[in-house]
């Protein structure tokens, strides 16, 4: 790529930084019959400190019945310790690139090296439909370059013909049969082959009904291509809801529960001001937004978007880790700051084998199977959090007048209210249990062999601000280092006395 390839240079999404390279063109495309073809190669190097998104615009003519694309680019040795080159891939269509993404037409980040659309059909990633003629646009992103550079080829087949017909995506209902007010549990982010993970929806819905689930999410990278790929997969016992993991460049998050064919763009950083358009675009569309595994430490991953707008936040995601740890951390700060707190929920995040579909999950006090009653039940925090179905929790608190409030809700009692705080569990075999108030760790009692046990603390409403509850494993190390075991259930706050801020 020299100074005369590229024609634009700057904030070409109207976000992220971007360059636009000099068109590839195309003869006309030879009548309607299917007989016609081309084939155009583009080569190009990029040097490390590259925009987030480079365009490749593509002159389509009329009569083009399919586009394929196929790229690759060199992975040269890098120090340990040193990104290597890594680069996603895309397109637009002839409506344009610029945000909101009206010519969005498919992401398959680095999950694939090639794909297709026609009218009738697309690789998973990408949206069917007609190959208008105009000008589209292959996005490549570099998410690391090496010291060296990263070189790329793409190649752009265009095949003559007349364009078939779209089927009309079949997206999942709303509800499921359910059982009234319950306990419902549910996986709220989830990969398919329709993004960068190995299983199909098939799989997915497989591995969800036989982890005792209730309802899942799915929510590829930056497409909304998933939402119609769940036909017959759905069923009075599983509850399928559409979403996205809008993948930034400054951390990710989910779109829970939005109407299907909802796309969120993600081609900015904090820097641009644009998080909050697609907060409200997500609310608007009846879904919910959460902040997802704000503490890691993937490239890219950690949350710098702040919490204004969330609903709340993945705290646990997949097997407990350290950044697990730190993202508690920091809820807890949040929740002990008493002007606002948000909804902890857990999430597998599970993309292939031996990854597990709901470990963890999130157990939703809900009044029906419904996405509304279960997106309502998230955003006021009635819910715990669960490594598997075999855990089950019942956390509440009372005084001494019969007055009660379980999880995410307040029992509003005089301030000398003497109550009861009192967690049934089951479900965890020589589970640590642990009350924590915002004064810190109340009581701790470890559950017998069998997992089932009642823990209780009494205190008065003066002395406590909220309470909630944690079982962990025991500790690897015997407790020699001070530190807690692997978490195995929490639930979110109960909050006692005057009003809280959300």
């Amino acid at each position: 790529m020299n100074r005369r390839e590229v024609l634009r240079l700057g904030a070409a999404t109207g976000g992220a930084t971007a360059i636009t390279l000099a068109p590839v063109e195309f003869a006309q495309a030879q009548g309607t019959s299917g007989d016609g073809t081309g084939t155009r190669t583009v080569r190009g190097h990029l040097a490390t400190g590259a925009p987030d998104f480079v365009y490749l615009p593509v002159e389509v003519p009329v009569g083009v019945r399919r586009i394929a694309v196929s790229y690759t680019y060199d992975r040269p040795r890098v120090p340990a310790g040193t990104p290597g080159n890594a680069l996603d891939i895309g397109v637009f269509d002839e409506r344009g690139t610029d945000l909101p993404g009206r010519g969005f037409r498919g992401w398959s980040g680095g999950f694939r090296t090639e794909f297709a659309i026609s009218a009738e059909e697309a690789t998973p990633g990408y949206l069917a439909g007609p190959v208008n003629a105009g000008t589209w646009h292959i996005v490549l992103g570099p998410y690391t370059v090496a010291p060296q550079g990263l070189d790329y080829e793409v190649t752009i087949t265009l095949d003559a013909g007349p364009a078939g017909t779209t089927p009309r995506p079949v997206y999942p209902p709303e509800r499921a049969a359910g059982r009234g007010r319950a306990w419902y549990r549910g996986d709220c982010h989830l990969h398919t082959v329709y993004s960068d993970g190995a299983r199909t929806p098939a799989e997915v819905a497989a591995a969800a009904r036989a982890a005792g689930l209730d309802f899942i999410v799915t929510t590829e990278h930056n497409t909304s291509s998933g939402h119609g790929a769940w036909g017959g997969l759905w069923g009075d016992d599983l509850l399928v809801l559409c979403g996205e993991e809008v993948t930034t460049r400054n951390g990710h998050y989910l779109a829970l529960g939005i109407d299907p064919g909802t796309f969120v763009d993600w081609r900015y950083r904090v820097r641009d001001d644009a998080y909050a358009r697609y907060a409200r675009r997500i609310h608007r569309a009846g879904g919910l937004v959460v902040p997802a595994h704000a503490h890691a430490t993937c490239i890219g991953c950690s949350w710098r978007f702040g919490f204004r707008e969330a609903d709340a936040v993945e705290l646990w995601n997949g097997p407990w880790t350290p950044e697990d740890e730190l993202a508690l951390a920091s809820w807890e700060t949040l929740l002990r700051d008493g002007r606002a707190w948000l909804p902890a929920m857990g999430n597998s995040d599970a993309h292939r084998e031996p990854q597990a579909v709901g470990l963890p999950q999130t157990v939703v006090l809900a009044d029906d199977l419904t996405r509304r009653a279960i997106l309502d039940g998230i955003a006021a925090g009635r819910s715990y959090l669960a490594e598997s179905a075999d855990v089950e929790l019942d956390f509440t608190v009372s005084d001494e007048h019969g007055r009660h409030a379980g999880i995410g809700e307040r029992l509003d009692a005089p301030a000398d209210a003497k109550v009861t705080v009192r967690l049934a569990a089951s479900g965890v075999p020589d589970g640590v249990v642990r009350l924590i108030s915002d004064q810190g760790v109340m009581r701790g009692e470890r559950l017998p062999a069998d997992g089932r046990g009642t823990v209780t603390w009494r205190t008065t409403v003066s002395n406590v601000a909220h309470v909630r509850a944690e079982i962990r494993h025991a500790p690897a190390d015997g407790g020699a280092s001070g530190l807690p075991g692997p978490m195995a259930a929490m639930t979110n706050p109960v909050f006692l006395g005057g009003s809280q801020d959300r």
